[in-house]
């Protein structure tokens, strides 16, 4: 694969055309194998005529050597094809003697053997680092990111990692300094914290626009976040408790439908974390996925004692299958590009949701027809249960009619 092994099957890698050129790929695989046949045909059915008269060893090497050197072409054309497809396809690996790579990166990035050579269990004769095959796209960046001193402390560049986070390179790759501490003021103990504000001092606030709550909270950070780091007195303390209108789900009413089932969730884009709330006031455990756009969200959610995930809708989920009793997405759903992202998306959110779990779609916004066509027939697909399905009109803020979704649907059981 190059310089540098990608670990390609947690979704870091990424690849391009892939419909458009599978064709090319197949005709040029099929002409490598005819052309490799022909000369395998040929050196095995090639007898001079002086071979059946007197057996001459020189006749014998010469034909020895003659498939060595036709192994030794179809072993470069194997790999030239190889090389050929990953071209077509768009896929490409690191390559780190490029000037102006960070020697940390190579040194991440480097093969380290087995102490104890092949391992019996897995196969494997190295350890391989992972890093996001798209951070090929942006290695100026990335190598700024791994220039640091080793053992000292990290560089105040959170907001570089999530740039590179939202360009696809994705895991990034770990650093061996220490990060920036922050002290953390005023915790209080759970479940005293899910509505309890601690100091602003406990979040760091280095490359955001604002520098306190009261600023974030006078922003549509969102669109599932306007005013939601008011959890005192503002709308957070009456979501999913108090129905605004027919697309607002109330919490209890949801998980009445998983009969007593659900335990384990998982919520996408949740704002400052108070459905995880909600769901923790019920001894349900949520783990939330956010990154900091515009907000310390990760770490205001931790202040509340719940479990947040650092990652991008657009990383393959770290779970295992079938785990989860219960899926909430707001607007996580609205996938921007080809038709397929959105269909990769949901596979991932089929794939961590058990059958009989819940998959909770809250107030998505449809822009147009043509996409609220799209997901309803992507959804049926699927063969999901609509225990609740609800499309209303709501108006916002510039008196302009816009078209929501909320929907419950049930996974079914698969053979």
């Amino acid at each position: 694969m190059g310089t540098v092994s990608l670990k390609v099957g947690d979704g870091t890698a990424r690849f391009k055309r892939a419909s458009v050129c599978s064709s090319a790929v197949n005709l040029l695989m099929l002409f490598s194998v005819i052309i490799t046949n022909i000369f395998a045909f040929y050196a095995f059915t090639y007898h001079p005529t002086k071979l059946h008269h007197n057996h001459n060893p020189k006749s014998i090497a010469l034909i020895s050597e003659k498939v060595s050197l036709i192994l030794r072409e179809i072993h470069s054309s194997q790999k030239k094809l190889a090389q050929m497809e990953k071209e077509i396809l768009g896929y490409e690996s690191i390559d780190l003697s490029r000037p102006n790579t960070a020697n940390e990166l190579k040194e991440f990035l480097a093969h380290h053997e087995l102490p104890l050579g092949k391992d019996s269990r897995t196969g494997i004769t190295e350890m391989m680092a992972s890093v996001g095959h798209s951070c090929e796209k942006s290695m100026d960046l990335l190598s700024q990111y791994m220039s640091y001193k080793v053992n000292g402390p990290c560089p105040d560049d959170w907001s570089l990692g999530q740039k590179l986070i939202l360009r696809g390179c994705e895991p990034l790759p770990r650093r061996r300094c220490f990060a920036k501490s922050v002290p953390k003021v005023d915790l209080q103990p759970f479940p005293v914290s899910i509505w309890k504000n601690v100091s602003e001092k406990s979040f760091s606030w280095s490359g955001l626009g604002c520098k306190n709550l009261s600023c974030l909270n006078s922003k549509k950070l969102n669109k599932d976040c306007t005013g939601c780091f008011n959890i005192v007195n503002g709308y957070e303390t009456q979501i999913y408790v108090k129905a605004k209108g027919k697309n607002d789900f109330l919490i209890d009413d949801v998980l009445a439908m998983g009969n007593g089932g659900t335990r384990v969730g998982f919520d996408m884009g949740g704002g400052s974390g108070t459905f995880a709330a909600r769901m923790a006031e019920r001894n349900v455990t949520m783990v939330t996925a956010t990154l900091n756009s515009d907000a310390p969200f990760n770490e205001f959610i931790a202040a509340r004692g719940l479990f947040p995930l650092y990652l991008s809708l657009d990383h393959r989920f770290p779970f295992y299958d079938n785990v989860f009793d219960l899926v909430h997405v707001a607007n996580g759903l609205d996938v921007e590009g080809r038709p397929e992202k959105l269909e990769f998306f949901m596979f991932d959110i089929d794939r961590i949701l058990r059958a009989g779990g819940l998959f909770w779609v809250d107030n998505f916004h449809f822009y147009n027809d043509e996409k609220r066509r799209a997901l309803t027939r992507l959804i049926e697909r699927f063969g999901y249960k609509k225990l609740k399905w609800v499309v209303g009109e709501k108006i916002n803020s510039s008196a302009k009619s816009e078209v929501y979704l909320s929907a419950v649907l049930q996974k079914p059981v698969r053979v």
